[in-house]
C-alpha cells in the first residue's frame, strides 16, 4: 500500500490479504500473506474490509 504511494515503509505487520475469519487454511497460507506498516494494515486495510463486508 505505501509502494502505490510512492514510499518506501519497513513492513512491520504480515497482513492476511483475504481475511480468514478463522479459517486456518487461510491463515496459514503463505498466498495469503502480504507485507504491510502497522498505519496500512490498521487504517487503509481495515477500512477496505470493513467496505466489503457490507451488504
Amino acid at each position: 500500500m505505501c509502494g502505490a504511494q510512492g514510499r518506501v515503509v519497513a513492513a512491520s505487520v504480515v497482513d492476511h490479504i483475504a481475511p480468514h475469519r478463522g479459517d486456518h487454511r487461510l491463515f496459514w497460507d503463505p498466498k495469503n500473506h502480504q507485507p504491510l506498516c502497522k498505519p496500512c494494515h490498521d487504517g487503509a486495510k481495515q477500512r477496505l474490509e470493513r467496505a466489503a463486508a457490507r451488504p
